[in-house]
């Protein structure tokens, strides 16, 4: 009899650790196919083509010089970043959260707009405002960064912001604080965790960056990403690949690490009453709030108009371009592969979101592919499956890869924030496992499962890296063709590539807009 209630009272969980194993077993499968398995092939190739291999070969990264100044500018670059990201996005995010403006709203709803930009649209967004001449300068790089970054340090920094203590910020003004001692004693110890991860995100963007750095860096500062495909596809040095890889991970994996810790502090992190924002009084608010949609529209807004009004002058003698079947081919592959992208990742990302609400380790591997280098992910794919690289499966899967993590980290988040008391009602009522999550969590987690496939979307639109390595040329997308055109000379295929930059452009905010339909500005 005891044996028997034991039974009954161990069934639920036994049950709900079934549903764990499941849940966590389908993305780690697809990780360790798509992601584990082909790095580790990739340099198990290139460590059985050194001929004296030995554990002083992992030091030469640190020995030669030309490699350790790729490194160090690697590493730089993605500080700069941070700081300067920090230094512009703080300030707006505060000058949103505290002050009512006519244009408020619409400027919250585009402040993600540069995070959905394609990588290649951006750069030549960049270059059309600059000029080529600016090629060769380390700050061409940092301002294509800081035009990416500035959006995600600002809007979590906003979101943390409206929920400082309205109760808190009294007490502090009420004893005597100012505005400066305020912030720094309250506001600031309330955001400091969504602030240190977003720059945690800044960091690991910048520093595993490809495309933005192979078009704006030059050779003079590209970055250790660049150089590992220089090494992978030009020159077969897969031994000296692999080490750069192996530090690249290491130090990435302790980045997706603390922003992992962190996400989870702050989801322990009290509700409470925000302050209600204030109109504009005085002619100091109303500079600042100037100088603040100037610097945003300076950053974020001026390669995206620059680019756009470019590409609509060259729209009236684009026409037999357009009507190229390449083009129309690249058009058609780009809407195909983003499509299944998306269904294959949202799927991806609520197993592996609902795995990762009380796992550490699933939190931190929801990340791993952005630890990796596409590179090795694309060559690596080519050496495991030749028979299957280039196949529309293969190039799906490997979207999905890189679009997933969004999808799950929006789950994530949701969960987070989900009163555990919703769930526990309905089962009281009688409601199984099942038909609790049917009924409860999965209606509540449409806002995030939309907007983690938005960004999805977005991301299989402009995907460039993995592009280059696995796509037949039947399945060239419009990237791919972007930067056919930029490798040509002359200013015809310059003029050929900012229109077809301008129509990707166009794809992927109306692919975005398609799908993030949620009025919810703390989204």
């Amino acid at each position: 009899m005891l044996k028997l209630e034991a039974a009954v009272h161990n069934t639920p969980r036994t049950a709900a650790a079934t549903v764990a194993v499941v849940l966590a077993g389908v993305p780690l499968v697809f990780l360790l196919l798509m992601l584990a398995a082909p790095v580790a092939h990739l340099m198990f190739y290139g460590w059985q083509q050194t001929v004296d291999w030995n554990v002083g070969v992992l030091w030469e990264p640190w020995l030669d010089p030309y490699l350790r100044w790729r490194m160090a500018w690697s590493f730089l670059q993605a500080a700069l970043t941070c700081v300067f990201s920090l230094v512009f996005g703080l300030p707006l995010a505060w000058v949103l959260a505290r002050y009512e403006f006519i244009g408020r709203q619409l400027l919250v709803r585009s402040l993600m707009l540069p995070f959905v930009v394609p990588t290649l649209v951006a750069a030549l967004g960049v270059l059309a405002l600059w000029g080529r001449d600016a090629q060769g300068s380390p700050w061409l790089l940092l301002y294509g960064n800081l035009f990416f970054n500035v959006c995600v340090v600002t809007r979590p920094t906003l979101d943390a912001l409206e929920r400082v203590s309205a109760t808190q910020m009294a007490a502090a003004r009420t004893l005597g604080a100012g505005a400066w001692r305020a912030f720094w004693r309250v506001e600031w110890p309330s955001i400091q965790p969504s602030v240190l991860a977003s720059l945690c995100l800044v960091f690991l963007y910048c520093f595993s960056g490809f495309g933005l750095a192979l078009v704006l860096g030059g050779h003079a500062y590209a970055t250790v990403e660049v150089e590992i495909y220089t090494l992978v596809a030009h020159e077969l040095a897969l031994p000296q690949a692999s080490v750069l890889s192996l530090w690249v991970m290491a130090l990435t994996s302790g980045v997706v690490l603390a922003y992992a810790v962190l996400v989870r502090r702050m989801a322990n992190a009290a509700p409470a009453v925000g302050l209600p924002r204030r109109r504009l009084q005085g002619w100091k608010t109303r500079c600042a709030v100037l100088t603040a949609v100037l610097a945003w529209m300076l950053i974020c807004a001026a390669p995206l108009v620059v680019i756009a009004g470019k590409a609509i002058n060259l729209l009236v003698y684009a026409g037999p371009l357009l009507l190229e079947e390449e083009t129309l081919s690249a058009l058609g592959n780009t809407v195909l592969f983003t499509g299944l992208t998306v269904l294959l990742s949202t799927g991806l990302g609520l197993l592996h979101g609902l795995a990762a609400q009380h796992s550490l380790p699933m939190r931190v591997l929801a990340f791993s592919p952005f630890i990796v280098s596409p590179v090795l992910v694309g060559f690596g794919l080519l050496l495991l499956y030749p028979s299957l690289s280039g196949g529309l499966v293969t190039l799906v899967a490997a979207y999905s890869l890189l679009a997933y993590p969004f999808v799950a980290k929006s789950v994530i988040v949701a969960l987070d924030r989900m009163p555990a008391s919703y769930v526990a009602v309905a089962r009281t009522l009688g409601a199984s496992p099942w038909r609790a999550f049917w009924r409860v969590t999965l209606p509540l987690l449409q806002g995030a499962l939309r907007r983690g496939a938005a960004f999805a979307a977005a991301t299989a639109v402009g995907e460039f890296a993995v592009t280059l390595f696995l796509a037949r040329p039947e399945w060239a997308t419009l990237t791919t063709l972007i930067y056919q055109y930029l490798g040509r000379p002359g200013q015809a295929n310059l003029d050929n590539a900012l229109v077809l930059a301008f129509i990707l452009l166009v794809l992927a905010l109306l692919a975005f807009m398609a799908l993030d339909t949620s009025k919810d500005l703390h989204a």
